[in-house]
């Protein structure tokens, strides 16, 4: 065997090789790997957009936060003026009912006292009666009695 056609059939054989690697197998190992270059950078760059969207989650959630304490604040500060209004309404009508119980009263006892002064007039008529019958000694007859009645009161109202 000769050195030099063995070494020449392995060059060709090799340069057949490369060519065939180069027109046939380069092409898909090159696809292969910008394709997996091209998914290793989206894979970057959408963990880049999920940093930076996480940042505006938490910078929105931080304003909404802060927003709900005012909200809350707000809703707080109006929860305890319409408790005092409504202290206040009431309080305003136990002063209206205490003032219109007094006034009732009022007029219950002035109603009583007249009551009172018209049996008093009557009692006091009735004394006088039997105290002029037992003068006279005899018994005034109940027309007489009405109308000195209605004197009597007459003279006592004025």
């Amino acid at each position: 065997m000769n050195l030099n056609a063995t070494l020449f059939g392995q060059m060709i054989t090799f340069t057949i090789f490369i060519w065939f690697c180069m027109k046939f197998v380069w092409p898909y190992i090159v696809k292969a790997m910008e394709e997996r270059e091209t998914k290793i950078a989206d894979g970057l760059a959408a963990a880049e957009r999920g940093q930076h969207d996480l940042e505006l989650a938490q910078h929105r959630i931080s304003k909404q936060f802060r927003e709900a304490k005012v909200k809350a604040s707000d809703i707080i500060v109006q929860a305890q003026q319409r408790s005092n209004q409504i202290i206040e309404e009431a309080q305003q009508r136990a002063r209206e009912e205490g003032d219109r119980l007094i006034a009732v009263a009022h007029t219950e006892i002035e109603q009583e006292r007249q009551r009172a002064k018209q049996k008093l007039r009557r009692d006091t008529v009735d004394l006088a009666i039997y105290g002029a019958e037992k003068i006279l000694e005899r018994d005034i007859d109940d027309a007489a009695h009405a109308q000195m009645f209605d004197k009597l009161i007459a003279e006592i109202d004025d």
